[in-house]
């Protein structure tokens, strides 16, 4: 009974007891807590809370929740927030670094400023949202920093926090950060804008400087000996290219001896003087110079008189060099008018074949009264008759090389449908770049007088400037070039044919060509000295011909026979060995022949069409071919005066004679006359190719009608040159254009830089591609293919300008190629985002900035980068620090004091709770300035 009573009164005095919990938890409901009451309290809370946050996601969350990237490496982001406290509002910002490489080096060129200069990793600023973004009252910069201090405390956190104060020039912070329980450490940063003091431009009195910052009594610095950890940095830049300094030394009594001639000492005006764009634009220095940072570190110097013997030191001495280029700004802006060269100009030709749509004729646009000029602005002037005069000068006279041209390239080239670079119309298209701004009404001028100057060469029997003369028509070049080839090929035949008519007797040197029997007859053209030219058929085994009769001027030869010594043979080539024919006792001669009559792309076409049209009624063969088969029967008739039909398919065609297998060797006498028959084709009735030897006359070559007629087509050329479409001029202008400057630019030496090579091969086939578009006679839509053009000049733009940098940092680095190649890599890697199709200016923010460490034996290369001051440049400064690099001062100075102290063996380490004997930094100068500049970053850590 007792035990149940003793339960039921516990069980009693719970329940009161939960009663009275209910009724005390009421009563808080109902009680305003005023611990944050104050606006400043609340204001921290806000900070803690922001802090919080920032520190449960993490750098990788805050990463992925869109952190803004500060730097070229993306090792440091930012994330930024507002608050208010009172009528003020505050923006705070959080850096942190994402990077798996463990600690940065003192000069990381990513590094934020406040890192570089405290040393800290993560920090946090706090500023006013304000114009000068700074605090301008000292009790509320320090009132701001304790409310960051306190939130952070209370989270937990050991990140730096600064408060940027004073003028915004001065570029003034305050900042603190707590170090656990027992440490803290203080920032501050100020800058001398303007007289600096004479001592502090000297490494000794910086060195006193922080030496006084915890020297607590007065003591003689100078004598007083202190182990300060030093590092420095030294940034020199090659001096500026200038003019003025760049004086030609000629001797004028060389120059009036030997006239026009220039002294080779004569100093170059500009730095692409001998590259191959250089005769058509100047193009700017993508290299400005170069800035050689000297590094010395991990140094331990006890007194001032060693700072004094470092600052006289050589710039040699310094543990590492490291080099960078100094970028043009064109390289990096993608505004049209930033850039001239030949991408900027074809952009203007495509704009004028945009134009060109407007008109049918030519005429149009250069006509005062036509309605296609009403378009034309003041940018579409003609520029006068002087400049066209000289600029078809250039065209027509100046360089030609006629029949000895040479294409220099090859297979990349060649698969771009355009003119060849030496050729007259890649000349004339290169000139149209630059003629009046390249508008429409100025190339519509330039060609009606370019066709002129044709005509005249046509009319006067002139050879056709830069273009080749020979027989052949290369079918791969653009249509206009093909005409002008072949219009060159009819003015070398007319003066031929002049020239036969007025010589009486021609030398004719025979020459013999093998091919193989049952292969097709090989024709080897041959030359005689009036210029025309022939071909001769010849068998296998065939020999020139050793009749001493053969070089009479009647050009025909006795018959060897002696019972034919009335017939007389003409134009033999030379005997066929081992073939006898087939009704008389003779050997078979091989006869010169004509060339097959040449034919542009265009020509091709037309008897292809005709082949469709007649379909099977005729034989290509018979009737297509019909004259160019009956020259060459006339001719074998007239070199083998017995020959029957038989003995010219065994010549002609060996796959049409079927000899019996019981044959022998065809030259013995034993085994005359040959056996065989004829194919079956060449057996049937009717047979075409019979008929028309049936009809063919036994004449020589030279008594023959021509199979081109050189008159006939050469007017047809002009006919076709004069009335030509303005957009078939500029489309095949455009082609050409972008395959002669291509070709210029692949000529520049850039030294084995394999990226530049395999992009330049790329562009290449990125050309022959998307041209292909305008070699068609269905063109596609105007828009599309003039936007396609353009975004093909902007791919053509970054090319030119990678290889204008690849031609500019090769020759600079000439005796150091691995530094050359090494800083190509890098803008390489670096412009490579630059390089895609779209139109729209991508203007980059960053700034190169990658260096490359300079071995030991480079040194002295790189240090003739900085030639001795002239005396233009000496007299216009006044050296006032040491460490010179060939009469140079450094630019920039930068110098990081700090000395370390053990917690247990100085006053940190009085009363404290802790057995670590751990090093400390207990004072860091970061210092940075030239003569004229000086700023200084203090931290201190005190024991709290």
């Amino acid at each position: 009974m007792a035990s149940s009573s003793n339960a039921k009164h516990k069980r009693i005095a719970e329940e009161e007891e939960e009663e009275e919990e209910e009724e005390t938890l009421e009563e808080l409901e109902g009680f305003d807590d005023f611990t944050l009451a104050s606006s400043w309290e609340r204001f921290i809370s806000e900070i803690e809370a922001i802090c919080r946050v920032w520190m449960v996601d993490g750098p990788k969350n805050l990463v992925e929740k869109g952190a803004e990237c500060l730097g070229s490496q993306k090792k440091l982001y930012k994330v930024k927030s507002e608050m208010k406290h009172g009528t003020k509002l505050y923006s705070i910002e959080y850096y942190f670094c994402v990077s798996n490489k463990g600690k940065a080096s003192f000069w990381d060129d990513d590094l934020h400023d406040l890192q570089l200069s405290f040393g800290v990793s993560d920090f946090m600023v706090i500023a006013p949202l304000s114009a000068s973004g700074v605090v301008l009252d000292a009790p509320e910069s320090t009132k701001l920093l304790s409310s960051v201090a306190i939130a952070l405390t209370n989270c937990g956190s050991n990140w730096p926090a600064f408060v940027p104060v004073h003028d915004p020039s001065r570029k003034a912070y305050i900042g603190i950060q707590n170090l656990g329980l027992i440490f803290t450490r203080r920032f501050d940063a100020d800058r001398i804008g303007s007289h600096v003091p004479i001592r502090l431009m000297h490494l000794e009195g910086l060195y006193e400087l922080f030496i006084s910052k915890f020297a607590l009594y007065s003591v003689d610095f100078s004598a007083s000996f202190f182990k300060v950890q030093f590092a420095m940095k030294l940034t020199y830049r090659s001096p500026p290219y200038e003019p003025d300094d760049e004086i030609a030394s000629v001797d004028p009594e060389v120059n009036e001896s030997k006239g026009d001639i220039v002294s080779p000492n004569r100093i170059k005006t500009h730095w692409d003087d001998d590259c191959p764009w250089t005769e058509w634009y100047s193009a700017e220095d993508p290299i400005r110079g170069f800035e050689l940072v000297a590094i010395w570190s991990g140094r331990m110097f006890e007194s001032s008189l060693e700072m004094a013997e470092l600052e006289n030191a050589s710039s040699f001495d310094a543990g590492k060099w490291l080099l960078c280029p100094i970028i043009s700004p064109f390289m990096m802006d993608d505004s049209t008018w930033m850039f001239v060269g030949f991408a900027s100009q074809i952009r203007l030709l495509v704009s004028a074949l945009d134009m060109s749509f407007e008109a049918q004729f030519l005429d149009d646009f250069v006509s005062a009264e036509n309605p296609a000029s009403d378009n034309s602005k003041l940018s579409t002037a003609i520029p006068p008759p002087t400049v066209l005069d000289r600029v078809l000068k250039e065209i027509f006279h100046d360089g030609g090389h006629n029949s000895h041209h040479v294409e220099r390239d090859k297979k990349h080239s060649r698969a771009i449908k355009g003119a060849p670079l030496e050729s007259l119309f890649a000349q004339f298209c290169l000139h149209s770049l630059w003629f009046g701004g390249c508008n429409i009404r100025a190339i519509a001028c330039l060609w009606i007088e370019f066709v002129r100057e044709v005509r005249w060469c046509w009319e006067e029997s002139q050879p056709l400037p830069k273009m080749p003369s020979d027989s052949t028509i290369d079918l791969s070049t653009c249509l206009i070039h093909q005409k002008l080839q072949m219009l060159a090929i009819c003015i070398e035949k007319n003066l031929s044919h002049d020239t036969h008519n007025s010589t009486e007797s021609v030398d004719h040197t025979p020459t013999g060509k093998k091919v193989d029997a049952e292969a097709d007859p090989f024709k080897e053209p041959v030359k005689d000295e009036t210029g025309s030219y022939l071909r001769s058929y010849c068998h296998q085994d065939s020999e020139p011909s050793t009749s001493s009769s053969f070089k009479h001027h009647d050009y025909s030869i006795r018959s060897p026979d002696l019972q034919k010594v009335d017939q007389v043979r003409k134009g033999s080539a030379g005997v066929v060995r081992s073939m006898m024919l087939l009704h008389s006792y003779q050997k078979m001669h091989a006869p010169y022949t004509q060339d097959a009559p040449i034919m542009t792309e265009d020509m091709h076409e037309e008897r292809l069409h005709a082949v469709e049209v007649f379909g099977d009624a005729f034989s290509f063969s018979g009737q297509l071919e019909r004259d160019i088969l009956s020259s060459d029967m006339s001719a074998f008739k007239a070199a083998n005066p017995d020959a029957v039909f038989e003995d010219f398919i065994r010549w002609h065609s060996p796959g049409d004679w079927e000899n019996d297998d019981t044959e022998g060797c065809a030259g013995d006498g034993n085994n005359w006359p040959p056996r065989g028959k004829l194919s079956q084709r060449m057996s049937e009735h009717g047979n075409l190719w019979r008929q028309i030897w049936n009809d063919s006359p036994p004449l020589p070559v030279l008594e023959q009608k021509p199979l081109l007629d050189p008159i006939r087509e050469g007017e047809k050329i002009l006919h076709y040159l004069e009335t030509l479409k303005p957009h078939q001029l500029l489309e095949q202008m455009v082609c050409t254009a972008f395959r002669a400057s291509a070709d210029i630019l692949t000529q520049t030496i850039y030294g084995d830089f394999k990226p530049m090579k395999t992009r330049f091969n790329q562009l290449y086939i990125t050309l022959a591609s998307n041209l292909k578009p305008l070699q068609v006679d269905n063109l596609p839509e105007k828009a599309e293919l003039i936007g396609d053009l353009r975004r093909l000049c902007l791919v053509f733009e970054h090319i030119e300008k990678l290889l204008i940098f690849a031609a500019s940092i090769h020759r600079k680095l000439l005796d150091v190629p691995r530094l050359s190649e090494a800083m190509f890599s890098d803008y390489f890697n670096f412009y490579l985002p630059k390089m895609g199709t779209s139109l729209e200016s991508i203007c980059y923010d960053q700034e190169f900035k990658t260096k490359q460490l300079v071995k030991m034996h480079e040194r002295d290369a790189v240090a003739s980068l900085f030639p001795p001051p002239t005396a233009n440049q000496s007299w216009r400064k006044v050296l006032s620090m040491g460490n010179l690099l060939n009469g140079h001062e450094p630019i920039l100075r930068e110098i990081i004091f700090s000395i370390n102290d053990r917690v247990e063996d100085s006053h940190y380490g009085s009363s404290i709770p802790m057995a670590t004997t751990e090093e400390i930094q207990t004072h860091r100068m970061y210092i940075q300035g030239t003569s004229n500049d000086l700023w200084v970053a203090l931290s201190v850590t005190s024991w709290d």
